[in-house]
């Protein structure tokens, strides 16, 4: 596609191109093989929140939250399909943390749990980095600004997904090949409408908004040199290098 980016719809090995935006948009009548283009993060939101501690197999020993615990990564975070994840010179306890992702189709502001759902455009996979020194260690920041927003913290894609039922994915993050989290969306605490609509409530959503929805279980750190993969079912697998 040139140095132009375009939206696409991905139909198997093949993507066919967009004319318009993520939603305003119809066929172009190019279709491209997926081998040939470089695939973006799916969106281009004006913010990013995530949720902490809404997996009970993450929870640990820690009381389970009322509400959903929701915080702010930066714009700047966000990172390609298949682009590094950069750990930076001074940090030393960089995690992977796989998660589902939600993106906003809808304005949504202080809506129900069943509006919420028909203002979900679809999901994606993210990986919600964290450096665990600058976010729980002795020398912890007042807020995760640099913990889990710096440069290249929030990698998103391969693709959004309409239309599925995002209650039951199977979620399974990999290093090098090697399964360190693996865990279906059923044991999120807060599901997806629950979150959006507890957001809503103080924060306007507006169309490709993306909500990082928690991650389970362990999580392990990375190292420079790895591979780390978040697939989720019937989404795809986020593919990112470690540098």
């Amino acid at each position: 596609m040139g140095r132009d980016a375009r939206y696409g719809i991905l139909e198997g090995e093949k993507v066919q191109e967009l004319r318009g935006d993520l939603f305003d948009h119809s066929p172009a009548g190019t279709t491209h093989a997926l081998a040939e283009v470089k695939l973006l993060a799916p969106c281009v939101p004006g913010k990013i929140l995530a949720v902490g501690l809404n997996y009970r197999s993450h929870l640990g020993n820690r009381p389970a939250p009322s509400a959903p615990e929701i915080f702010y990564k930066p714009l700047s975070c966000l990172q390609n399909p298949g682009d590094p994840i950069v750990i930076p010179l001074d940090a030393n306890n960089v995690h992977s943390e796989g998660e589902l992702v939600i993106v906003i189709g809808k304005t949504a502001k202080n809506i129900s749990a069943d509006e919420a759902r028909a203002a979900i455009f679809g999901v994606t996979c993210g990986n919600d980095v964290s450096e665990r020194d600058w976010q729980h260690g002795a020398h912890k920041d007042l807020q995760w600004w640099r913990a889990k927003g710096a440069d290249t913290f929030g990698p998103l894609g391969p693709a959004i997904v309409a239309g599925v039922d995002d209650s039951n994915l199977m979620l399974e993050t990999r290093i090098n090949g090697e399964t360190v989290q693996k865990q279906s969306t059923s044991d999120l605490l807060f599901d997806c409408p629950a979150i959006v609509s507890y957001v809503s409530r103080w924060v306007t959503l507006e169309p490709g908004d993306v909500i990082y929805t928690g991650t389970p279980g362990a999580t392990r750190k990375m190292n420079r040199g790895d591979i780390v993969e978040v697939e989720i079912e019937k989404i795809g697998v986020l593919r990112n290098p470690v540098a």
